[in-house]
């Protein structure tokens, strides 16, 4: 991958040349630093108050130079606004027009001024995790803290992007009154929702919200659903993504996401009773509920591999496949047969295109919104995930239609089959196929569901950079390789199988991906094993067990805005991350039935400590996994993303087949069987967390 060197004398304006944050001087520094440190020629406080300095007068030169030019578009648009005062007085529709030009003119050289503050708030950011790296020293956190408040500091100059919002309010205010509205007596602060048709003004505040990375909470739900985005964008790459994105198949793949959870999820209250009427032992719910996770595992990688062709085709396949699921699900009954039971849970799992809606997230959405999409796939989920056993609590009734049986066991089948065959119809209809580029064509991705993670322009550099294990792109600062130099081919090609992959992951990143096993092994023993477990402790009727596992579903959007909003910036990423494993832990600790008769709010109250900091858990994990995520694993099938899914889909595997095989043991013995790998390997996951982050700080 090319270096970011390289990238940022490639994408500087020329004439800006010398205001741009000297990232090759800084990089042959830090080197430096290191050599000296080693060789004993300099100590540390020295090297830190230089390197402070240093960062100092480089972000002097880039605030004072943005400052310039702000006054400058200030001083153009007094002037034009002087010309359409004067303009007012006596109307030229030709004069109109060349001076709607003129603020447009004005709007192009803003997102210029945009990208400068965007390329050295990315080099900032770069530059300081390669200090954190060479040095295993903390110096971000050192940084940011003594400059971030200081009334002499710039640093929030660059980060906050003082003054910007004032230029853009006056040319976003003047071209809308240029506009074909005359005769019109409201200004736009009296049409606070009126859309601003102008293309300068989207594209202004597309660049604007990458700077400001949107808010904290879309952020945080966009890191649950690991579509991320690219650390330089081009400017021209927002038009590419207009030609690309069509609202109504950005909600096609929301709604299949939604749908898909649902399908998970509404069989889980009734599953237990389902197997019984079948002749087989409650226990084996978890293999009918983990017959779909263990499809999913194989589905992943053909629908990863097909989204490099299309879209719409693996959406039309995926809906076809679940609706024949679906029916063989409801019909098992009638044909008294736990085959066709499992045959059509393993058909639901070969109908999921979770990988799909990923990709087509990050590689048809606009970067403007791309983060509020990214927040919609993760609210789908939760919603589907809460809606789902809801669904299933209100089907509570029973009849026959010619030899066919409805009851609470084979409506959820039927129910799914109608509304998967509605959504076919509905996609075949309205669905838009995006507009291919030459290197999507080619089957060389240029993003996927794992996309290179650009941290928050603003948070991204106060947040502490966890893992400082960095990817090809920031090797060159551990060698001598010159800025303009490329890394070998070899090294920029996306990995062609798992196990080269796999050979991709280092130390951190597997820790990550234990992690994520650990979470999903523990939600699964949960919420699969619910219904025995109530059932056979505290005799719960299937509209009970719905509702708990509805009530947990619906903790998911509150617990991410709390987190996402308040707790995210209180404390590190680490910090977090490490709480909540322990959280987990408690939650599975208290979910034991060893000294006292086991009771209901025991159940509920571990239950819950254990689901929500579960929940927690994912969205950090996932942002961290983000981050250091080899950037060969950010295209191609075999991506980022595709690891992470699998991880989770196979721990959700082991977790049904446990429940399955400790049923044999005896219902009395379930919960503690099942819940004694989850403890393990959570105790596993802590130390392995603690010993990574220590060896790296």
């Amino acid at each position: 991958m090319v270096a970011f060197g390289k990238k940022l004398k490639e994408r500087q304006i020329q004439e800006w040349q010398g205001y741009y944050i000297n990232y090759k001087l800084m990089k042959k520094k830090v080197r430096q630093y290191a050599q000296q440190i080693e060789l004993g020629t300099q100590d540390r406080r020295h090297v830190l108050k230089d390197f402070s300095r240093m960062l100092d007068n480089q972000i002097e030169k880039i605030v004072l130079f943005l400052l310039e030019q702000q006054g400058l578009l200030a001083s153009r648009i007094a002037e034009l606004g002087e010309q359409y005062d004067a303009l007012q007085k006596q109307p030229d529709i030709s004069k109109m027009s060349e001076l709607r030009e003129a603020y447009r003119a004005v709007g192009e050289d803003l997102l210029k001024l945009l990208y400068f503050v965007e390329i050295n708030a990315v080099g900032l950011r770069k530059i300081l995790k390669k200090f954190d790296k060479r040095f295993g020293y903390k110096f971000t956190d050192y940084y940011v803290k003594t400059r971030a408040n200081h009334p002499y500091s710039q640093l929030q100059q660059v980060f906050k992007h003082v003054g910007i919002g004032a230029v853009v309010g006056a040319l976003s205010r003047n071209l809308h009154e240029l506009q074909d509205s005359q005769g019109s007596y409201l200004s736009i602060y009296d049409q606070p929702t009126l859309p601003l048709q102008d293309p300068v003004i989207h594209s202004i505040k597309a660049a604007v919200d990458r700077l400001t990375h949107s808010t904290n909470f879309l952020n945080f739900m966009a890191q649950h659903a690991f579509i991320m985005q690219e650390e330089l964008p081009a400017p021209t790459e927002e038009h590419v993504d207009d030609q690309k994105y069509n609202f109504m198949s950005l909600l096609l793949n929301l709604a299949n996401t939604f749908l898909y959870m649902v399908n998970t999820y509404i069989i889980v209250p009734t599953a237990d009773d389902y197997s019984m009427n079948l002749g087989a032992a409650a226990t084996v719910c978890g293999i009918v509920i983990g017959a779909m996770a263990v499809a999913q595992v194989f589905s992943s990688v053909y629908f990863s591999a097909w989204s490099n062709k299309s879209y719409f085709r693996p959406l039309v396949f995926s809906s076809i496949v679940l609706f024949m699921g679906n029916l063989m699900y409801a019909l098992a009954l009638d044909l008294n047969s736990i085959w066709v039971l499992l045959l059509g849970r393993v058909f639901c799992g070969l109908g999921s295109a979770r990988a799909v809606n990923r990709r087509y997230i990050s590689d048809c959405v606009p970067l403007r919104i791309r983060m509020q999409a990214s927040a919609g796939f993760v609210s789908a989920s939760a919603l589907g995930m809460a809606c789902g056993p809801a669904l299933a609590g209100l089907l509570q009734t029973k009849f026959k239609i010619y030899k066919l049986t409805f009851n609470q066991n084979t409506l959820p089948g039927w129910v799914m089959s109608v509304a998967w065959l509605v959504y076919l119809v509905w996609l075949w209809i309205t669905f838009k196929e995006p507009v291919r580029d030459e290197v999507e064509e080619n089957h060389v991705p240029h993003q996927s569901n794992a996309e290179n993670h650009i941290d928050a322009l603003e948070e991204g550099v106060k947040q502490p950079l966890l893992i400082t294990s960095e990817r090809k792109e920031d090797e060159d600062a551990d060698q001598d390789y010159d800025d303009s130099e490329e890394a070998p081919e070899e090294s920029r090609k996306p990995a062609n199988s798992l196990r080269s992959a796999y050979r991709l992951l280092t130390p951190s990143v597997k820790v990550q991906l234990l992690i994520y096993f650990m979470l999903k092994y523990a939600m699964e023993v949960l919420l699969s094993e619910s219904s025995v477990i109530t059932t056979y402790y505290f005799n719960w009727s299937t509209s009970s067990v719905a509702i708990f596992l509805a009530c947990l579903g619906l903790t998911v959007l509150p617990v991410n805005i709390i987190v996402g909003s308040y707790i995210s910036n209180m404390f590190e990423d680490r910090q977090i991350l490490l709480v909540s494993q322990i959280m987990v832990c408690v939650g599975i600790f208290l979910s034991f039935n060893i000294f006292f008769p086991y009771t209901q709010p025991q159940y509920i109250c571990s239950g819950l400590v254990m689901f929500v900091s579960a929940e927690v858990l994912e969205g950090v994990n996932l942002s961290l996994l983000s981050r250091v995520m080899s950037s060969r694993l950010s295209r191609g099938t075999y991506n980022g993303g595709l690891l992470s899914t699998e991880a989770g889909t196979l721990a959700r595997v082991v977790a049904d087949v446990t429940i399955t095989l400790a049923g044999y043991m005896g219902v009395s013995r379930l919960l503690n069987i099942t819940l004694l790998p989850s403890f393990f390997i959570c105790v596993i996951s802590i130390i392995a967390t603690r010993c990574t982050y220590n060896s790296l700080y």
